[in-house]
């Protein structure tokens, strides 16, 4: 086992290590609605199905090579 101790590679100033390991309190807003209201409605369409199929051969064929 090697016991050299080898310097860091990056130095930087105690000031600046200072800043960097602070402890920065946040607050964070939990009253944002991220959906649109038209996505609350949405209902699986004939697209939806489509696109289900369409992965599921892909799939597949993918696991038979």
């Amino acid at each position: 086992m090697n016991s050299n101790v080898m310097p860091s590679i990056i130095q930087i100033e105690e000031e600046s290590l200072k800043q960097l390991v602070t402890e920065v309190k946040e607050t964070l807003a939990t009253n944002i609605n991220l959906q649109p209201a038209s996505a609350k409605n949405k209902k699986f369409g004939i697209v939806d199905m489509w696109n289900c199929q369409r992965n599921a051969r892909t799939a597949i064929s993918m696991r038979r090579h």
